[in-house]
């Protein structure tokens, strides 16, 4: 089913509307610098040069601005940079799997480890996967998904603490222990 879940996503990467963040239906918007800029899209003529398939975007969205269009990239292999790096762009690299250990494997060996999506029907399976993922947060059958009840934070070199929810308290409270010996 890797194939046709691909396409699918794919055409919905190719349908959103590209635009500047105030004007009505606009779906996404630039990115928010010519760094980031200069970035992403070195990200992904690095993928394309080490074989990695666009079956959407892959470049440039426009002639002006810091527009990148939404990405779908498959052909990519453990090793690529654009799957053992955060990107922080449009990009979504798509690998097949046979099972969970396989594709908990190949999603933990990384020194990251800010996010992740895992889009099923069975949600035991999304669910046991989701224990063996080493992120801060876990979607599943949804992405980027916020508020503010909800630690957020990443694992690894993708961060330490925790923003919102209760954990983000520990940020401001100092703990002293005090003992006596009576």
């Amino acid at each position: 089913r890797f194939d046709e879940v691909v396409d699918g996503v794919a055409d919905i990467a190719k349908s959103i509307k590209m635009g500047p963040g105030m004007e009505p239906g606009t779906q996404m918007g630039p990115l928010v610098s010519d760094e980031q800029f200069r970035r992403v899209t070195g990200y992904l003529e690095s993928g394309k040069s080490d074989g990695a398939t666009a079956l959407a975007g892959g470049g440039r969205f426009g002639d002006r601005g810091y527009f990148v269009e939404p990405t779908v990239l498959t052909n990519t292999r453990p090793d690529m940079k654009v799957v053992r790096e955060e990107i922080f762009g449009p990009v979504l690299v798509a690998s097949p799997f046979t099972d969970l250990d396989q594709i908990a494997g190949i999603a933990n060996d990384s020194e990251y480890g800010l996010g992740a999506g895992i889009w099923t029907r069975d949600i035991s399976k999304a669910h046991a996967l989701a224990k063996k993922i080493r992120a801060g947060t876990v979607w599943i059958n949804c992405y980027n998904v916020f508020d503010a009840a909800l630690p957020f934070g990443g694992y690894k070199q993708s961060g330490w603490g925790r923003e919102m929810g209760h954990e983000a308290l520990h940020a401001y409270t100092e703990v002293k222990a005090v003992t006596t010996q009576l």
